[in-house]
């Protein structure tokens, strides 16, 4: 009986064996196949997320440098512009500067004649266009053989505030008497044209007469005498 079971274990062992392998190796067989798919599967999916990365990322890369050439496009045409706008008006200045350089001198060369005229007596008032102080502007008068203007009467006061435009320098002074007025040639105004609430000298020392170029009739204004106004001379 032992011998029959002995015989058995020999026999039947070995196949056992080999029926346990086989089924293992059918066993991992079937695996094998759906392992070998999920990995593939994973693999595509891989390669179709890195795909789809660099088409993404090269799509917006294209986007930023459409969009920065653009810029520098648009940039350079802004500089262009400003070139020749600045171009333009450099050249308008330009001509302006000759325009004004231009008037200059014939503002120059017409007052010179002016002066001359008024020193040969050709006609009775010069009206100075540049400015200075009330002493500057009657020195300028007595080097052409004049002086500040005097008025005497309300048809010369009518026509000297017509001839004006800015406020300009009479003949007219306080003397070191505080508060008595005399012309140039020492006489005393037979009749003023005095601004409301003038002449005052409350706070300053204001001792030189100036016509003002508005209020007509009453447009007569003490002022400090190192003020810097137009002059009108009388020949």
């Amino acid at each position: 009986m032992e011998t029959d079971r002995s015989a058995a274990r020999n026999t039947f062992g070995p196949q056992t064996q080999m029926q346990n392998w086989t089924e293992t190796k059918n066993t991992r067989r079937r695996w094998f196949v759906p392992i070998s798919l999920c990995l593939l599967l994973i693999y595509v999916l891989l390669v179709v997320t890195l795909i789809l990365l660099y088409v993404s990322h090269k799509t917006e890369r294209d986007l930023m440098m459409m969009t920065y050439m653009e810029i520098v496009e648009e940039h350079n045409e802004t500089l262009n512009s400003l070139k020749v706008n600045c171009s333009h008006v450099t050249d308008e200045r330009e001509e302006l500067q000759e325009n004004f350089n231009s008037m200059s001198q014939k503002n120059r060369e017409l007052e010179t004649r002016l002066k001359k005229s008024f020193h040969e007596g050709a006609f009775r008032y010069f009206v100075s266009s540049e400015k200075k102080s009330w002493t500057d502007g009657r020195r300028f008068c007595r080097d052409h053989g004049a002086d500040l203007v005097i008025i005497n009467t309300e048809e010369e006061q009518r026509y000297i505030s017509s001839i004006i435009k800015e406020n300009t320098w009479i003949g007219l002074f306080d003397t070191y008497s505080k508060g008595v007025m005399k012309w140039v040639d020492s006489s005393t105004p037979n009749v003023t044209f005095w601004r409301f609430g003038e002449p005052r000298n409350a706070y300053r020392n204001e001792d030189c007469v100036q016509i003002l170029s508005y209020s007509y009739p009453q447009n007569w204004m003490n002022q400090l005498c190192t003020e810097k106004r137009r002059w009108i001379c009388e020949n």
